[in-house]
């Protein structure tokens, strides 16, 4: 018994999510319409504090899986529970109709910015800081752009192209074939992380990560389980945190964009969290697993998810970038293929991602 209760005081992060999401649930319309200001930010400061602290346990649980079942099985857990959880919450919105035809486009772009420039120049920044020159497995890195690097083009630059649609969007036709090209194209990527070359993605010299000290292990299921357990609900809150930004955004006369941008590097915060850890610890692989398969898995999952609902209910899906972001998408591919063909990553790495990052929050703020 004491045992029990010594290992639910170690989850207290889980326990602090689910029931601030039930507190919210109950009564979501008193947090929305507070009476002053400083009502007003301290449910943002509260769901912010929460959903923080139960990132780390997710990081936690995922490192577990990760030591217990080598890369890159570890990492894909984490990055496929995340982006299946925002895809489906995407779905949900855009089958409630309350999505704009651009939902799916804003979100899958903000998540590329933020992994690609923010998550990857933080870890490379901080990891090189402290270790110098880093290494990786080149041939993983390679697989990852060699299949991100078309799919992000396919996916949200060659819509606002077509001529077959009158906006930045797809045809029924061209709808279903990029869909099953899209997939199909993940579906290899996937076979080949986790069969047939997985030696690709992982480092034999890597160091282990330090086991954080006072915390119990179970077994692989369980870390599974409370890894899930901590997660949904996580990205569930993410909802009601929109509505509080969404409300700040309007009182403060910011562009409308800025709210993806916030809600999305807090879903991705258990992510971000991982990579610049590993990175930290010298294990650029494994932050270099997170980072590209997080991009990666957004756009392979998304992009079929929305096309079908697209075609089989009718909501109309705009995926074309404008044009200052169709730069910004090109100009962070060629950067990533360029430092992930240095086979060594340094600061300069690190910081020309950052800036590529500062100059995409800049567009946002003033397009």
């Amino acid at each position: 018994m004491k045992r029990i209760l010594r290992n639910l005081s170690q989850e207290r992060p889980i326990l602090a999510v689910i029931v601030t999401l039930a507190i919210f649930n109950i009564a979501p319309g008193a947090f929305l319409h507070p009476a002053t200001a400083v009502w007003a930010l301290l449910p943002f400061i509260w769901l912010f504090a929460v959903m923080i602290w139960g990132a780390s346990a997710v990081v936690r649980h995922a490192e577990a899986l990760a030591d217990r079942l080598g890369e890159p099985y570890g990492t894909l857990i984490l990055t496929l529970s995340v982006v299946v959880i925002e895809v489906a919450l995407i779905g949900s919105v855009m089958l409630s109709g309350n999505g704009g035809p651009t939902l799916a486009r804003d979100t899958m772009f903000a998540v590329l910015m933020i992994v690609l420039n923010g998550l990857v120049g933080l870890s490379l920044l901080l990891g090189a800081l402290r270790h110098g020159e880093q290494s990786y497995n080149f041939a993983g890195a390679s697989a990852f752009l060699t299949v991100l690097v078309p799919l992000a083009v396919f996916g949200l630059a060659l819509p606002a192209y077509t001529i077959s649609s009158p906006d930045d969007s797809f045809s029924t036709g061209q709808a279903l074939f990029f869909s099953v090209v899209t997939l199909a194209l993940y579906g290899v990527f996937l076979s080949i992380q986790t069969v047939r070359h997985r030696g690709f993605f992982t480092e034999a010299e890597e160091p282990p990560l330090p086991a954080p000290h006072g915390y119990p292990r179970y077994a692989t299921w369980a870390h599974g389980f409370l890894l899930l357990a901590t997660l949904l609900p996580i990205v569930l809150l993410s909802k009601m945190m929109a509505g509080f930004v969404d409300h700040g955004i309007n009182a403060m006369s910011l562009p409308s964009a800025l709210g993806g941008v916030v809600i999305a590097t807090i879903v991705l915060a258990s992510e971000g969290m991982s990579a610049v850890r590993a990175a930290l610890a010298n294990r650029l692989q494994r932050a270099v697993n997170l980072c590209l398969g997080a991009a990666l898995s957004t756009i392979g999952l998304t992009v079929p998810a929305v096309l079908l609902i697209d075609v089989t209910t009718g909501q109309h899906v705009v995926l074309g970038l404008g044009a200052q972001m169709q730069v910004m998408l090109a100009l962070t591919l060629i950067v990533c293929v360029q430092t992930f063909g240095t086979r060594r990553t340094n600061v300069l790495h690190g910081a020309v991602h950052l800036v590529l990052f500062l100059a995409y929050i800049m567009l946002v703020l003033e397009p």
